[in-house]
Parts: structure tokens; C-alpha cells; sequence
């Protein structure tokens, strides 16, 4: 079933999304199309859907390739590994693993909205959570201290909580595309480009934008 929509709101709420969009790369789609099926499955209630996510976000605090139970919806294909990865996880497979994870978390308990959606980077959405938040200046303590993170497993840590902040705001993002900044950002040089880039979505969206404006206004 689908609900009423005024013409203007949808019109709105699209140019704002475009607004926030940035090209995702092939990797990028290959996580988007691994997110998908399964937050389908899981808005209709069916029961594998529930127990995957489950079982992700059991596993978010976890090693890549640790919990046996979510190894095919964290699985990287062989095209998308570093030419020399070893036997530690590659930089591929720590970002897929984090990004289908905090997804799981994202989505928890919501099923008549889909919080992963084309479009809409982290830095934008946290943008829109700070202007949702009755508590702005706490989001922004988060995002600071997001942006001063110095490891991977600190940067997961802010995440995971401005994660559960934007799900309870109910406002969407793009994990294909936090999952090319999270390889970035594990990569030479990558963090200081990736925290910057997060800080300018954030500042432009939580000047412009509104949250009802990110998301798409309509749901099937």
C-alpha cells in the first residue's frame, strides 16, 4: 500500500537527495546491491531476513570473516580484494563488513522505511540529524569527535553511535557510498580526505536541508 503524497513534499525531497549525491563507484554498487535484497526481505517481515540481521548486528563489533553466520552477505568477490592481500582482512573487506553491519543496525525495528537509499552521504545525513536533534550540540560533540578519530576501530565506534542516533531520527544514507569512504579512509593519506569530506557534507546539509527532505517521501 502506498500513502498519499503531496506533489510539491516528493519534489522537494528529490532535489534535496541530488543535492547530497555523489557518483558511487562499482564497489560502492556491489555493497548497495548486497544491502538491498536483504532490506526488502526484512521490510516484509520474512523470517531469514530477520535472523541475517540478527546475526550482522551480533557480528558488527567483530573481525571481517569472524562470525561464520554472516560470511555470505560480507563475502567481497575476488575483483574487488587488494592484489596483494594476505591473510588479514583486506581494506575492502573491513569496509563491506562495516558498512552491511552498521546497516543492520540502522534498519533495526523499522519496516516502513528503507534506511539505506541511493543518494544521501554520512556527513549529509548527520548534517540532518543535527537539525532533527532536539539535542544539536550533542550530535555535533559526536561528529567531532568523529572527525578527530586516529584508528579504524575508533572511527567504527562514533559511527556505530551516530548510527543509532540517525535511526532513531529515522533518517536514511547511502552504505555503498560509506562503504568507499571507510576504504578510503583505511588507505594512505585516505583519512584526512574522507573526514573532510564528511565535515563539508555535514555543514552544507545542516544549513540547507531538513530531514523529511533526505528520504524518499513515499514507501511500498
Amino acid at each position: 500500500m502506498t500513502a498519499a503524497t503531496d506533489p510539491g513534499h516528493t519534489s522537494q525531497a528529490q532535489s534535496t537527495t541530488r543535492r547530497y549525491r555523489r557518483r558511487r563507484s562499482s564497489f560502492g554498487g556491489h555493497v548497495a546491491a548486497t544491502i538491498e535484497p536483504i532490506q526488502r526481505a526484512y521490510r516484509r517481515g520474512d523470517s531469514a531476513a530477520l535472523a541475517i540481521m540478527a546475526q550482522l548486528r551480533a557480528a558488527a563489533a567483530a573481525i571481517p570473516g569472524q562470525h561464520y553466520t554472516v560470511l555470505g552477505p560480507t563475502l567481497v568477490p575476488q575483483e574487488y580484494l587488494e592484489p596483494n592481500a594476505g591473510d588479514d582482512p583486506s581494506d575492502t573487506e573491513h569496509a563491506k563488513h562495516t558498512a552491511v553491519t552498521l546497516y543492520a543496525i540502522h534498519q533495526q525495528s523499522i519496516r516502513d522505511r528503507s534506511m539505506h537509499v541511493d543518494g544521501p552521504s554520512f556527513g549529509a545525513s548527520v548534517g540532518l540529524l543535527s537539525k532533527a536533534s532536539p539535542n544539536s550540540d550533542a550530535v555535533r560533540r559526536r561528529f567531532v569527535a568523529l572527525g578527530t578519530a586516529t584508528t579504524y576501530q575508533e572511527t567504527i565506534h562514533h559511527l556505530r553511535s551516530l548510527v543509532r542516533l540517525l535511526r532513531e531520527h529515522r533518517i536514511c544514507l547511502d552504505y555503498g557510498l560509506l562503504a568507499e569512504d571507510l576504504v578510503r579512509l583505511r588507505r594512505p593519506g585516505g583519512r584526512t580526505r574522507v573526514q573532510a569530506l564528511w565535515g563539508r557534507d555535514f555543514y552544507r546539509a545542516s544549513s540547507e536541508g531538513t530531514a523529511d527532505e533526505l528520504a524518499p517521501a513515499t514507501e511500498e
